[in-house]
């Protein structure tokens, strides 16, 4: 059967037919290029992300995720906080910039004397498109004697930033991100809670030493995580059955004089062997699964 093909006026294709999107418009309309849209999981995880990235780099010590009753989820870490003075090219303040540009942030320059000498996010990129994709977003950073907060709605500021001195009760240093996910960009808005479970227990395995809480206000429940032996006693805790060898594991970083890596790239391993149950594989880039 023949098509009769459209008027001219149906298939023009011109100057105006193009359309230039700004600011955090592309992650409003194709979601699913920057996030999984399958839950809200992966954009609280940006934000947990960044949080790790602070352990990572020597700076935090505990992580809390609160599932409130409202259906937002909070992230407090207490790393340095993001600073909040004005950026000297943008005339902006950073943490503004950090939650509305897709490519601001501090863990770009990986030159000795950087912000971050490894990192799992990337800070400005993750946590702009949490931002975009949800209807309210507050940020608060603690640092330097100041308390800032300022908030955002589908990625727009709706409470410019407000500094104050530090009260007394509030934290040295750290950062708070709390966030109510649009439930229109995803196929539920319920989070997994065994995937995040799982993930949240992962951060603390590989970060001996760190502390990960989750709290959940609906039923009142907090779990927390903190392994010393990281990855040994996960794998151990993991087990079906005894391992039928003593575990394998070693680990190898590069010092300042390798030739082909920077310092402290490497690796660190554990393997077991037991005679059944399922296999367990996981494996981590700088925290993240891969």
């Amino acid at each position: 059967m023949a098509v009769k093909p459209p008027s001219v006026s149906a298939s023009e294709y011109s100057e105006g037919s193009i359309r230039v999107l700004k600011g955090l418009e592309p992650v409003k309309q194709r979601p699913g290029m920057y996030t999984r849209t399958d839950n809200p999981l992966h954009v609280i995880q940006e934000v947990l992300d960044n949080a790790a990235d602070e352990a990572l780099a020597g700076y935090g010590k505990k992580i809390k995720v609160t599932l409130h009753a409202d259906g937002s989820v909070s992230v407090e870490d207490d790393g340095r906080g993001i600073p909040f003075g004005l950026h000297p090219e943008e005339k902006a303040p950073v943490i503004e910039l950090v939650f509305t540009r897709l490519h601001a942030g501090g863990k770009f320059d990986k030159g000795k004397g950087g912000a971050y000498s490894f990192s799992g996010g990337l800070h400005g990129v993750g946590v702009s498109v949490t931002n975009a994709l949800a209807t309210r977003l507050e940020a608060t950073s603690y640092r330097e004697g100041q308390v800032a907060r300022l908030v955002f709605s589908a990625g727009d500021v709706v409470e410019p930033l407000v500094t104050q001195p530090k009260g007394e009760g509030d934290r040295k240093q750290g950062t708070t991100v709390r966030v109510w996910p649009d439930a229109r960009y995803f196929e539920s808005s319920s989070l997994p809670m065994g995937e995040l479970t799982h993930l949240l227990r992962s951060k603390a395995v590989l970060m001996p030493g760190v502390s990960v809480s989750l709290v959940n206000e609906k039923t009142r429940d907090t779990q927390t995580w903190q392994y010393k032996g990281g990855l040994r006693d996960y794998l151990q805790q993991t087990l079906n059955g005894e391992p039928v060898i003593p575990l394998f594991e070693g680990e190898g970083f590069a010092d300042s004089g390798h030739e082909s890596f920077a310092e402290g790239e490497g690796a660190s391993w554990c393997v077991a062997f037991t005679e059944d149950g399922q296999p367990v594989r996981e494996s981590y880039v700088n925290l993240i699964p891969t």
